[in-house]
């Protein structure tokens, strides 16, 4: 089993994620009807932090695209413009760490109180060693 934490924001940052719990709902059926796991699901209003259980012979690019693309259009039902940036974070997690990204992507609100979601994708990035343009990085 690969873990792994996946980050992705609406289309420039729009704040239109007002009501998350039918959005992280959704999310999960989609993994579970794709046969794997999101263990951890949180986020702001304008992104989405997710831990992916992803079983030996699955194509991570493949399950983004598919919670990505299914999600959008259950956003757009309710919220009309809804569009999930182009692109993707996905950092790979030790088994050993899972309760620690756990743990942080369950204080969402409270980073965001402090920090941008640029700001925080960007240390995300530093502290993984992921080595970044940071223009491509921000581009929404």
């Amino acid at each position: 089993m690969n873990y792994v934490h996946c980050v992705f924001a609406t289309k420039g940052r729009a704040q239109l994620i007002r009501d998350p719990e039918p959005l992280w709902a959704y999310l999960r059926g989609i993994a579970r009807n794709r046969g794997f796991d999101i263990i951890a699901i949180g986020g702001t209003d304008n992104h989405v932090h997710l831990i992916l259980s992803v079983p030996a012979g699955m194509h991570l690019v493949e399950l983004v695209r598919d919670l990505k693309a299914n999600s959008s259009r259950f956003m757009k039902a309710n919220v009309p413009g809804f569009s999930w940036q182009d692109g993707y974070a996905a950092i790979s997690v030790s088994p050993s760490q899972l309760e620690v990204v756990r743990q942080y992507i369950a204080g969402q609100e409270e980073h965001h109180r402090t920090r941008t979601f640029d700001e925080e994708f960007l240390t995300l990035l530093d502290k993984a060693g992921v080595r970044y343009d940071r223009e491509h990085a921000l581009a929404e």
